[in-house]
């Protein structure tokens, strides 16, 4: 079996990559372990910069999220009795967020490449990466109990944190940065209207909140919560109480309850992978690189992999310029130390780190001294709806 750029996995940045190439003239198969059905039963981030909602457009796939999608021009931060608003439209030149569920981008996605007739093998087993420093990369794997080879020309790892890709390169050939929090996040969605038309991200004594949406008859709300807790201590009427506690008076005052539909609790990392580029093998998204969901720069940071790396391969293919594959790491992780930096900075401001009120008066001033700055408000502003995409020719 034969193709010119091999991607493993489909998510939304390995079916995005995969629309990209298609739709300049490169052939590629996308390899997934998991059923489609599973891969969208993954509940995950909505909030999509500029960039990647300009992407999605390029790629031919953004028709229902132009109808169903919300364009957000502002957002909140809540603390120390008071809601401050920041105007991303005005502070950035015009520039938004789009609220729209990342499963719904993925099932836009998949869409996509079915219409183009692209090649997905889902319940691919045993994926394993071979000689990817060589000119000839391959891909193995199972399929229905017969092992399967794929040869190609690139290898792209989208397989996410867990994923073969990067455990497949030798130790000593990639430097891990890491940083792991003393909590998690506790997500509820229900079938109630949003409390608010924009996002509230909450600091309170008790913990961390934020108020979301993915549609204006679905609501997706965070609590901050210890790691030791599971779904489980955390009945539908704790979280509502705990939440409307987070939350400015008169916005807990708005807030419309309602049953869980989905409840889960996710642990909070940043982490960085260095370099992203081994021989013909590049990684993508997770794969690389993860971050604190609090400055909604998960879903964006892989598509700006994405996009970078279409760039490269298209240039390679049609203009013979091979010599840039060699500047992708070069070029992600400029962009993504940017992005880990504005999360760490989000989840360090806006959580509770400890019992100590000096720390807390620190996180206050520090939000005070932002918010009531156009200087702080803008760099606040340009960081969420996303820094620019470095031009490559």
């Amino acid at each position: 079996m034969k193709t010119q750029v091999a991607i493993i996995g489909a998510g939304p940045s390995g079916l995005l990559l995969g629309q990209l190439l298609h739709l300049q003239g490169i052939d590629t198969v996308i390899l997934e372990a998991k059923t489609p059905e599973y891969v969208l039963g993954r509940v995950r981030a909505g909030v999509l910069e500029q960039g990647t909602v300009d992407l999605l457009r390029q790629a031919k796939a953004d028709a229902r999220m132009n109808l169903e999608g919300r364009v957000h021009e502002g957002f909140a931060l809540s603390f120390a009795g008071r809601r401050e608003r920041i105007d991303m439209k005005s502070l950035t030149g015009g520039k938004t967020v789009m609220v729209y569920g990342q499963t719904e981008v993925t099932r836009d996605l998949m869409n996509a490449r079915a219409s183009a007739a692209g090649v997905s093998i889902y319940q691919a087993g045993n994926v394993a990466v071979h000689d990817f420093h060589t000119a000839k990369p391959r891909v193995t794997f199972v399929k229905d109990g017969r092992t399967v080879e794929l040869h190609c020309d690139y290898i792209a790892g989208c397989d996410g944190f867990h994923g073969v890709s990067r455990q497949s390169v030798p130790q000593n050939a990639i430097r891990i940065f890491e940083r792991t929090y003393p909590f998690g996040w506790l997500g509820v969605l229900s079938r109630t209207p949003p409390v608010s038309p924009e996002l509230i991200y909450a600091n309170h004594e008790r913990g961390f909140a934020l108020c979301s949406m993915r549609s204006p008859i679905l609501s997706r709300y965070y609590v901050q919560c210890p790691l030791d807790e599971g779904p489980e201590q955390w009945p539908d009427a704790r979280f509502w109480n705990e939440l409307k506690a987070r939350l400015p008076e008169d916005t807990a005052g708005n807030l419309v309850i309602g049953p869980s539909i989905e409840k889960s609790i996710a642990p909070l990392r940043s982490f960085v992978a260095e370099p992203m580029q081994f021989g013909r093998m590049f990684l993508v998204g997770d794969a690389a690189h993860i971050v604190p969901p609090t400055g909604a720069k998960g879903l964006n940071l892989a598509a700006s992999d994405v996009y970078a790396l279409y760039r490269l391969l298209s240039k390679a293919y049609h203009e013979g310029r091979t010599d840039l594959l060699e500047k992708y790491s070069e070029i992600c992780l400029r962009r993504i130390w940017k992005a880990e930096r504005f999360s760490w900075w989000m989840t360090s401001m806006l959580h509770r780190f400890s019992d100590d009120p000096f720390n807390q008066r620190m996180q206050f001033a520090e939000l005070d001294y932002y918010t009531s700055s156009l200087a702080g408000r803008t760099t606040i502003a340009e960081n969420y709806v996303g820094l620019p995409y470095e031009l490559i020719e």
